[in-house]
């Protein structure tokens, strides 16, 4: 399905811009999953560094089938320049060429080399924060759930900006008819799911690594923002993860963005919606982070 790319490639195209004078841009490769390749990655910081800087492992959209870490430079340059993040933000492989787990363990490789590098990096291991909009909140969701039972590495913050958190919708259940009829529909979801977990999307037996809805115990996840617009595909979906959520005793922030639809803000930046949605979930991140 060529649209679903052309869908992010337009993002692409309206959201470039120049880049902030007090950011610094670096591309590195960071040691991959025991077998596979090594991991691309784009490290937005400070120019002035800032000592035990907050690090974020952000993860771009696409719908697991497209997109790369280009399309976030506005949105990690802000969280570095206005935050003092140090941003990772994760290439990871694509559906259907790499079909789960690939995506979901590359993001993993990127979170243990962040903290196995956090002295170089200049960070502090207790306000690493993952982050990702579309399906990179999808698999940001899930790398908490990976981290979480793995038990190597703490995460201080999840921030799911309108996330793809279940394979079944569109594929076994349809929300109302009003969401999803912008920008991200029914058809693109389905391909995007089956493109990952081919003909298991939307069965029994989807892992939660992949689809975090799946999830029967969300307890011990870290604090949580989700955002998504009232028109979203994901309203529903992200919804009932914020509703399990605050039922497993985890502090969640959600804002639903009224009018809103799939990746509004990337289209329109410079909107009030927009901008009131940025400012809802930095002031999350400040709040939850001391920042």
């Amino acid at each position: 399905m060529p649209e679903v790319r052309e869908i992010f490639m337009t993002a692409v195209r309206l959201i470039e811009g120049r880049p902030l004078p007090d950011v610094e841009t670096q591309e590195e490769y960071v040691p991959g999953p025991a077998g596979a390749p090594d991991v691309r990655v784009l490290i937005y910081r400070p120019r002035e560094r800032r000592p035990n800087a907050p690090a974020m492992v952000y993860i771009h959209g696409g719908g697991l089938v497209s997109g790369h870490p280009e399309v976030d430079d506005p949105k990690c340059q802000v969280l570095a320049s206005k935050m003092g993040f140090v941003v990772v933000s994760v290439d990871y492989r694509l559906a259907p060429e790499v079909k789960y787990p690939g995506a979901i363990e590359d993001c993993y490789a990127v979170l243990k080399w962040v903290h196995e590098n956090a002295a170089t990096l200049g960070i502090n291991r207790d306000k690493v924060v993952v982050a990702g909009e579309s399906a990179g909140g999808g698999l940001s969701a899930a790398l908490s759930l990976m981290a979480r039972d793995r038990k190597e590495y703490r995460l201080a913050y999840q921030l799911l900006i309108y996330p793809m958190l279940d394979d079944r919708t569109a594929t076994k259940v349809d929300p109302a008819p009003d969401f999803g009829e912008y920008v991200w529909t029914r058809s693109a979801n389905k391909f995007a799911w089956e493109a990952y977990l081919g003909a298991a999307a939307g069965g029994a037996d989807t892992p939660a690594y992949a689809s975090a809805a799946r999830a029967k115990d969300l307890s011990g996840i870290p604090p949580t923002f989700i955002g998504v617009g009232s028109m979203d595909l994901f309203l529903c979906e992200d919804l009932e993860y914020a509703r399990r959520l605050m039922a497993s005793g985890v502090p969640t922030e959600v804002s639903v963005v009224p009018g809103a639809y799939h990746v509004f803000d990337m289209f329109v930046p410079d909107a009030e919606l927009s901008r009131r949605f940025m400012e809802a979930y930095c002031a999350g991140l400040k709040r939850t982070l001391g920042l």
